[in-house]
């Protein structure tokens, strides 16, 4: 071959190459583009859905006590709700009031006129201790009942108050979602059921376990909606939920109550140390109103027991569940009065951290 004919090639290679770059339509950097390219239109975002509402705030309702048998704080009417819960829905981009059962009655809701002392007498004895949480309601887009013991009493009357409230506000048509976690899943049991005596015992304390879905259960439109294939089959073959309770129903027991069971729809059971089986997850047949016996809030914000699961897979079950309760809210009417709800956001409080008091929790706000 001739110099000039490896001359020639050797042009042409090089002519390609820049042919080539110049039509590649990679990534350009800022001084490639001239300065009208720079300051051209800016790209067009799509609109918010205004329907729905994109600030949204839940409640949650404190429990009677300072969640580690006084060694925080021993003062009569403390109550206590677990940083974990609170976490929980922040991760799915809301904010949280929190809803004390006991308030005081100088912290009511505000009366335009008491024509009487007997309708002060009315409003003391009736009103005492869980209206204040009711006015609170007026700032809110859902509502969380957590996990406790308490059965009775006047938060067993606050938590019936606020689940009616729930229920009238949903028939108003506003769409008003609830949570109620282990606890708080057992409470509602009892109420639509009447039967103050309806739970049973399980082996279910410091538990992971596996979520068996019922054959005639439908995903649309429930929690486990938005869940990926992959992630649904998992929950039934790996352990990623954290379950802690002494309580619970049955299947038969749950489909044999009427009231029970024309309420609620069961999703999920579970099986405890003893394989008996229980109801897990269930949801309103006509409400947004979903129950868990299990903890969705634990997987990423409790450390206080090696059971709880950590994995990637049990992190993003707790996503998905946190964010299908923010995603209901969202669809709630309430656009709360801004001061009033900085007021009473739970910023205004802080954290006591007390994994050393030997409890399965690491932060807990008290409120006394």
């Amino acid at each position: 071959m001739s110099k000039d004919t490896v001359l020639f090639l050797f042009f042409i290679a090089i002519f390609l190459c820049i042919l080539s770059t110049k039509s590649h339509s990679g990534i350009i950097l800022p001084t490639q583009l001239h300065h009208d390219s720079l300051v051209s239109s800016p790209v067009s975002c799509p609109s918010p859905d205004r329907n729905l509402y994109y600030q949204p705030v839940i409640g949650i309702l404190s429990h009677p006590g300072d969640g580690a048998s006084g060694r925080h704080s021993n003062a009569t009417g403390a109550s206590c709700i677990h940083a974990s819960y609170v976490k929980f829905v922040e991760a799915a981009g809301a904010r949280v009031v929190p809803l004390i059962y006991n308030e005081p009655l100088e912290m009511l809701l505000k009366v335009s006129s008491i024509n009487s002392d007997l309708e002060m007498f009315v409003i003391v004895t009736i009103l005492m201790t869980f209206l204040h949480s009711l006015q609170k309601l007026e700032l809110v887009n859902g509502v969380l009942f957590t996990g406790g013991s308490a059965k009775d009493g006047l938060y067993f009357e606050t938590v019936g108050t606020i689940f009616k409230k729930v229920l009238e506000r949903n028939e108003a048509r506003d769409h008003f979602p609830l949570y109620a976690i282990c606890l708080g899943f057992e409470l509602i049991t009892m109420i639509i059921s009447e039967d103050d005596n309806i739970l049973e015992e399980f082996k279910a304390k410091n538990q992971a376990s596996t979520l068996q879905f019922v054959e005639s259960a439908h995903i649309e439109g429930t929690v486990f909606q938005r869940f990926p294939p992959d992630l649904l089959k998992k929950l039934s073959t790996d352990c990623l939920v954290m379950q802690n309770h002494a309580y619970g129903i049955s299947t038969a027991k749950f489909l044999s109550n009427q009231k029970l069971s024309s309420f609620f729809e069961i999703l999920t059971t579970c099986n405890d140390e003893e394989d008996k089986v229980y109801v897990s997850t269930i949801r309103s047949r006509k409400y947004p109103v979903t129950g868990f016996q299990w903890h969705p809030e634990k997987n990423p914000f409790g450390w206080g027991s090696p059971r709880i699961p950590h994995t990637e897979d049990a992190i993003q079950t707790t996503q998905y569940v946190a964010n299908f309760l923010v995603s209901e809210a969202r669809k709630s009417a309430t656009r709360p009065v801004a001061q009033e709800l900085f007021d009473n956001l739970i910023y205004n409080y802080s954290p006591t951290f007390y994994a050393t008091a030997g409890k399965a929790y690491d932060e807990v706000y008290i409120f006394v």
